[in-house]
């Protein structure tokens, strides 16, 4: 007996530190899931949300006291800055979890890789290294106008239902703001997070006409801002809401019924645009893989390279004129 308590003091050692080590790795993980998890960025992006509007009345300005960098000195300067909240919500609108610090780091970062890229590697001159360079630093701009329109574009898929949604609520008995809680709840991001943003606004004492308002500030959506003045006319003059949140949830998905259709009627347009934009550069890459000395002026003679410039600008003056053909509006 006496020789198996070594063993045995040795295995109940292990389970211990086991143990220990288990528990030490589990509040780890909950106080990076209490700052960092997906609960904590909801919550952050929600209360971002709050702080998205232009409203500066006394009832919603302990919203907008939010940073816009961590470091106290980037703050001050990039609160200084101009039009610095309009490009504040023009992220928080693209649902990205970026800072203006970081905006402007990645331009500045793109900028420098594109110049560099242009003037050491395909060594041209210093207005295309520039031109480059400049094209470089808007390109986290149009990243993220692409994902604010990506965004735009689903929550307006999925605002119909999430009408239908408060109708039911309202037909059921419930007040407005609970059936705004349950749109926030039972529908899905980005909708939800947006409604659930105006029942959190209203519950911190803002007004209802102040939240649906900066509602329509968050979301710049025509359906949207219909359903907000839909409301706020109800309110005032009175009515049948569920009708009119009824009738307008049809509107809206005839709205996009129409759009689908006109987007089949237009495929075959945007199809030839998009063969006309990538026709030179296939056939120029053809030309080259069969006769490298052909192609190779282009690049190398000041004359070739004059007349490269001249066709990459008249082809994007060409795109931008399809795009503007092919864009129906509805």
């Amino acid at each position: 007996m006496l020789t198996l308590l070594p063993a045995n003091s040795f295995l109940f050692m292990a389970v211990l530190v086991f143990v220990a080590v288990m528990l030490l790795l589990e509040s780890i993980y909950l106080a990076w899931r209490s700052h960092r998890g997906p609960e904590a960025k909801k919550l952050n992006l929600r209360l971002h949300a709050l702080a998205a509007t232009r409203d500066r009345s006394p009832q919603t300005k302990l919203l907008k006291q939010r940073l816009l960098s961590e470091l106290p000195i980037v703050e001050r300067y990039v609160r200084s800055l101009p039009h610095v909240h309009g490009m504040d919500r023009l992220i928080l609108q693209s649902g990205l979890n970026w800072t203006i610090p970081k905006l402007l780091l990645g331009c500045a970062a793109a900028g420098v890789l594109a110049w560099m890229t242009v003037k050491v590697g395909t060594r041209q001159s210093m207005l295309v290294a520039t031109l480059a360079g400049l094209a470089g630093c808007v390109m986290p701009l149009v990243y993220i106008h692409y994902r604010r329109s990506q965004r735009m574009a689903k929550m307006e898929r999925q605002l119909p239902e999430a009408l239908d949604l408060i109708t039911r609520a309202l037909q059921a008995g419930h007040a407005f703001s609970s059936a705004l809680k349950m749109a926030g709840e039972e529908t899905q991001d980005p909708v939800a997070g947006e409604f659930h943003t105006v029942h959190d606004e209203v519950n911190f004492g803002v007004s209802l006409e102040q939240a649906l308002t900066h509602l329509s500030e968050r979301v710049p959506l025509t359906d949207l801002r219909y359903f907000v003045v839909a409301v706020l006319i109800q309110r005032d003059s009175g009515g049948n809401l569920t009708e009119i949140l009824a009738n307008l949830s049809k509107l809206i998905r005839e709205r996009l019924k129409l759009m689908a259709k006109v987007r089949v009627l237009s495929a075959e347009g945007r199809m030839s645009a998009w063969i006309l934009g990538l026709l030179p550069f296939f056939l120029g890459g053809i030309m080259h893989l069969a006769n490298p000395g052909f192609m190779k002026p282009l690049w190398t003679d000041p004359i070739g390279i004059a007349m490269l410039k001249v066709l990459f600008t008249l082809m994007l003056v060409g795109a931008v004129l399809l795009r503007r053909i092919i864009r129906i509006r509805v």
